[in-house]
């Protein structure tokens, strides 16, 4: 008896064993395949903003936070802001101060300059609104084990996973641009285990009710929303039932087993085996220039067709569809970079542990991807770029108000799009310029005193809101009061044409564009006392000087930010002229005042100048590098044509630093790239990639600026998306550059990148270039025309020149000798 008892408590620890041993191979197999290169995962649910997983189809954003018990899921669309069309007859005519600014600037009397230049000052942009947020409340007791969440960028597709008393619950989340439609799939391993809530809420006005299975809700966004940094201001928010943007939500259930119930504030499922939650968003935005309630699209209907269309199909047909619409943008460009064994750890402790000096590899490559599909999630609705905050934003004041800030962020969320191989999504920003050009005449009248061409300035929104921003001379002018977001903004228009080919595009779009916004630069400047051309007023954005009497401002004249745009915007100008020939006589006058601009400058410390004035800035280390348009995104400042200018650029970033936030980091690891010092940019790459605690969660300091979240957005901080875009564009940097004349290999290489592949990536002149390295050096190089005609290509001191067929591949090794 003795001897049967003993085997068989035997046998019960050898079940133990057997399936201690088998769970721990589950668990390992788990994080073994969790771990690939384009894989975000976590083993916590989301707390705050900057933990969940963002997901969306260029039009409707939604952040996940993947809780267990309760579920959050923010809700944004792309078209609901703040606000109305612009009304061109609210703000009066104020060109006459120009001239006023610019007498006493003539006498260099910066105080009163300072001071009139305050009054040419118009309203405030308005802001991007939150939608909502969708509650999922499980009716569940004590707490899951073997949770994890996870984001799959090459897929676009969110999960959860969790098990609790014996069954393992699942759920998936993606948003699909075929079908217009979010989708979310619940699923429990046992029958009639699934018992969940949904419900919406919004920070906006709105209303809930049943239709029939469908939970709706309907509201309105404020007519006005002060932006965040005025503080205390009375009524910043300001509805009206009358005005502002309509939304529509529509949200239905296909259940597996179980029971849906629909009332008027929720839907209800019980006892089911699988749900699957259809949710459709739509609003009453209907362009720039309509009014969104008199001549606004039915945003009830929109959101009910929607709803119904895609509830005629299946979950795994939506799926199918949306992965192939997904898919055939993100594989366009693969970057391995060989070298450190990726870690199985989840990416917030990957983040940790890099910021600690550790080195990984496929982190830096899945940052680089990363970029790349938030730009596909969040760039895709015609005439709408990518605002501050991509299309994430769970705030009624966001952030700098969610707009789009014209002196570098908005152009930075699209340095990625030409050269990473995603050409339509850089087309909202594009058509949106057509918008901005309307107001923009407006606003070389009735702000600067110029008939021709039209401008832009620090702000805009969903209106095209182009006039100097500032709340009629409530902030300094050193924000509100820079006017050459035109002239930055169609350099666009010209980038797009040299990566496309795109004739028809130059002739009927970008070119009427370049033309209007160089019609205003020529008429906007005056002389000097040595006769150059120069802007006056100007301001270097969002900077001060210290003049030599010790006065701080930022009204001044002739800043080398604005000649450095003007001098690229007027040369593009006359290239799309000669190349389409026409306008000969406005070529030529563009030619002379070409030859006329003011030179650039080398200043007492070795830096490139900023100011008229060899002056010192009154933060050395300031976050904008304007002057430095010229180095890059610009092609005025190389190390090989310009050495002592490119010389200046280097000391001006040293001088400058290393440590800065976000976005300004993303635009140093560009500018060094394009100093061809690929350790310097890697130095500020990681740097870029430091671990940023969430907002809410200050426990351990990563970082004194800059950085990244523990869900890989950027941490300006706050969150501001322009430093993923900027970082991401900087890898393409340090790999491949382009200009009008050629395209130059591994140009900053760091020695961290030893050896890779990368594939997919374009240049200017219309190739997409695929190459091997191996121990710092080229292996072989494809080449792939999509347009066809002349290629240039250079590696160190090799060059190849070679004429392209389009669509036929060329492939050479690293001396750039034709390969078999």
């Amino acid at each position: 008896m003795w001897k049967l008892k003993h085997l068989n408590r035997e046998k019960m620890r050898t079940r133990r064993f057997l399936s201690v041993s088998l769970f721990f191979v589950i668990s390992t197999w788990r994080y073994c395949f969790a771990q690939s290169d384009n894989i975000l995962w976590y083993n916590r649910p989301a707390e705050h903003f900057e933990e969940a997983l963002v997901l969306g189809n260029g039009k409707t954003g939604a952040t996940v936070f993947g809780g267990f018990r309760s579920d959050r899921i923010f809700l944004n669309d792309a078209t609901l802001w703040s606000g109305g069309p612009v009304d061109t007859t609210a703000s009066p005519d104020v060109s006459h101060l120009v001239q006023q600014v610019r007498e006493a600037l003539a006498r260099e009397d910066y105080k009163t300059a300072e001071q009139i230049n305050r009054k040419i000052e118009g309203k405030f942009s308005e802001s991007f609104a939150p939608l909502g947020t969708l509650y999922i409340e499980q009716e569940q007791e004590g707490n899951a084990a073997d949770y994890y969440r996870e984001l799959d960028i090459s897929k676009a597709i969110a999960k959860v996973r969790y098990k609790l008393d014996g069954v393992t619950y699942t759920r998936e989340y993606f948003v699909s641009n075929p079908d217009k439609i979010m989708i979310i799939k619940l699923s429990a391993s046992k029958p009639g285990a699934l018992n969940f809530r949904v419900r919406f809420t919004s920070l906006l006005k709105y209303a809930t009710s049943a239709k029939g299975d469908i939970l709706q809700a309907h509201g309105y966004a404020p007519y006005h929303a002060y932006p965040n940094y005025m503080g205390r201001v009375t009524e910043p928010i300001r509805f009206d039932e009358a005005k502002g943007t309509r939304f529509s939500t529509g949200i239905r259930v296909k259940n597996k087993g179980g029971r849906v119930s629909v009332s008027d504030t929720s839907i209800s499922v019980s006892k089911a085996k699988e749900a699957v939650l259809y949710i459709s968003m739509a609003t009453s935005f209907n362009g720039f220039e309509k009014d969104p309630v008199k001549n606004g699209l039915d945003s009830k209907k929109l959101a009910d067709d929607q709803l119904n269309t895609a509830c005629q199909k299946t979950y795994e047909v939506i799926k199918d569809r949306h992965l192939e619409d997904f898919q055939r943008f993100f594989h366009r460009v693969k970057l391995e970079l060989n070298g450190s064994a990726t870690p199985n750890l989840p990416t917030d402790e990957r983040l940790k542990r890099y910021a600690e000096g550790a080195t990984d590899n496929s982190l830096e490559a899945l940052y680089f991807q990363y970029g790349r599909y938030l730009l596909i999630s969040c760039s895709r609705t015609e005439g709408v770029p990518a605002n501050l905050q991509g299309i994430w934003n769970p705030y009624i004041r966001p952030p700098w108000s969610c707009n789009y800030t014209m002196n570098i962020n908005a152009e930075e969320n699209y340095w990625l799009a030409e050269c990473a191989n995603l050409p339509e999504m850089h087309k909202p920003f594009l058509t949106f310029l057509e918008r901005l050009a309307v107001t923009g005449k407006h606003t070389a009248k009735a702000y600067y005193g110029v008939d021709k061409g039209w401008a832009a300035g620090h702000n805009s929104d969903i209106w095209a809101t182009s006039n100097p921003v500032g709340d009629y001379g409530k902030l300094s002018p050193r924000s509100p009061c820079w006017n050459m977001g035109g002239a930055w903004a169609v350099t666009h228009l010209w980038e797009h044409y040299l990566f496309s080919g795109d004739r028809k595009f130059l002739e009927e779009k970008a070119y009427p564009l370049m033309k209007g916004a160089a019609e205003f630069c020529l008429a906007w400047m005056v002389r000097d006392k040595d006769g150059y051309l120069i802007t006056s007023p100007s301001t270097s954005p969002e900077a001060h000087y210290v003049n030599a009497d010790g006065f701080r401002g930022a009204t001044f004249y002739g800043g080398s930010a604005d000649i450095a745009m003007i001098r690229e915007c007027l040369d593009q100008t006359i290239k799309a002229s000669a190349l389409l020939n026409v306008d000969a006589g406005f070529r030529d006058s563009m030619k002379t005042s070409l030859k006329q601009l003011l030179p650039y400058r080398i200043g007492k410390k070795g830096n490139l100048q900023e100011w008229y004035y060899d002056w010192d800035d009154e933060e050395p280390q300031h976050r904008h590098q304007s002057h430095l348009y010229g180095l890059y995104p610009g092609h005025q400042i190389t190390p090989g044509k310009t050495p002592e200018l490119a010389q200046a650029a280097r000391r001006t970033l040293e001088i400058k630093g290393d440590q800065t936030t976000g976005w300004s980091k993303g635009w140093r690891i560009n500018l060094w790239a394009r100093l061809k010092d690929g350790n310097r940019t890697y130095k500020m790459y990681r740097e870029l990639l430091t671990y940023v605690e969430p907002d809410g969660a200050k426990r351990t300091n990563y970082s004194g600026g800059g950085g990244t979240y523990p869900n890989l957005l950027d941490a300006h901080p706050p969150f501001q998306i322009d430093g993923n875009f900027g970082g991401a564009a900087g890898v393409v940097e340090m790999l491949v550059q382009s200009d009008d004349e050629g395209v130059y290999l591994l140009p900053a290489l760091p020695d961290a990148w030893r050896s890779g592949t990368v594939t997919g990536i374009c240049t200017r002149g219309g190739f997409e270039i695929s190459m091997k390295w191996e121990s710092g050096a080229l292996v072989s190089v494809d080449v792939l025309p999509k347009v066809g005609g002349k290629c240039s290509l250079h590696y160190k001191d090799r060059s190849a020149e070679f004429e392209t067929e389009k669509g036929r591949k060329l492939s050479l090794d690293g001396d750039l000798k034709w390969r078999k």
